[in-house]
């Protein structure tokens, strides 16, 4: 069953709906990252997008990623809870909080004004060019696995 559009302003809207449902003191209902964290963390995936601050895979590291990780990041299937990330992903120290929402909330607007359109056949980093759909999924999927973290 496909997963809810985030490139529609009704998905992104009810995603930011849920991230204003966050506070800085809600508990994850797993893991480790707290919700400043958990925030800085999903801003990773965008900044891959639209930042030039991490770089890119070489080309051995991409081929592994692309047989082994991309169809579990970019399929329909839930990730698990605990699941591995990879090392840009892993968010050590503190963050804060207001800063890191406005971030997410920006990049959700952004993403959602490209459209669809914007992100067709735009290649990643990690998985070479991704189709509108493998886009909405890597997207939508992991802020919801992580609203849901926290019970939001």
């Amino acid at each position: 069953m496909p997963l809810p559009n985030i490139f529609t302003k009704e998905v992104s809207e009810a995603i930011i709906d849920r991230l204003n449902k966050l506070t800085p003191d809600s508990k994850p209902l797993w893991g480790k990252m707290g919700p400043a964290q958990m925030m800085a963390h999903c801003n990773v995936a965008y900044e891959m997008v639209y930042d030039n601050i991490h770089r890119e895979p070489n080309a051995v590291l991409k081929f592994i990623l692309k047989a082994l990780v991309k169809n579990k990041v970019v399929g329909e299937k839930p990730f698990p809870h605990n699941s591995k990330t990879a090392p840009e992903f892993i968010i050590r120290d503190s963050k804060d909080f207001d800063k890191e929402k406005k971030r997410l909330i920006d990049y959700i607007n952004r993403t959602q004004e490209l459209g669809e359109s914007g992100f067709d056949g735009k290649v990643s980093n990690s998985f070479g060019p991704l189709t509108k759909t493998e886009w909405n999924n890597l997207f939508y999927k992991h802020l919801d696995h992580h609203l849901s973290q926290f019970g939001i």
